[in-house]
């Protein structure tokens, strides 16, 4: 699907606030609120628009420990790959999961309520899982951005 200037208003438009009324996302894009609810549902079959969704402040929900974790595997057969990333998948804990080049196979962004829910994740979880080999820990100190959105 080809974007055009008012495809990609209307996707800043709903990265800044998804709830906007139909109406006013038309008014905003100098469009009819029939020709506007078209378009976007034509971005969301397209699959350019993957879901709506809250952004939530982890602190606020008692989630204080933020880490980036590079893991490292020992095995890299596929059934061995395909077992860890339907674990990670699984867990609340990993908020993202990225196959990466480097020294490290996978980086985890992890979030959980404090250092030792963190050791639990690692003794209890990533470390039991037979493909990783090991994992080294960044603690995030400091958020100083976090891009809820794509930039267009």
């Amino acid at each position: 699907m080809d974007l055009d200037d008012r495809d990609r208003r209307l996707l800043a438009l709903l990265q800044e606030d998804c709830r906007i009324p139909n109406a006013e996302l038309a008014e905003k894009v100098g469009m009819s609120p029939s020709a506007c609810w078209r378009r976007v549902r034509a971005l969301e079959q397209a699959g350019i628009i993957e879901r709506y969704s809250a952004i939530l402040k982890p602190k606020q929900l008692g989630l204080a420990f933020h880490a980036i974790v590079h893991v490292q595997l020992a095995r890299h057969d596929p059934d061995a790959i395909a077992a860890f990333i339907r674990a990670v998948a699984g867990r609340r804990e990993v908020q993202d999961c990225h196959a990466t080049t480097g020294q490290a196979d996978y980086h985890l962004r992890v979030v959980c309520a404090d250092i030792d829910a963190y050791n639990r994740f690692l003794d209890d979880f990533l470390f039991r899982l037979p493909a990783v080999r090991g994992a080294q820990t960044n603690v995030v100190l400091k958020e100083i951005k976090r891009a809820p959105s794509v930039a267009l």
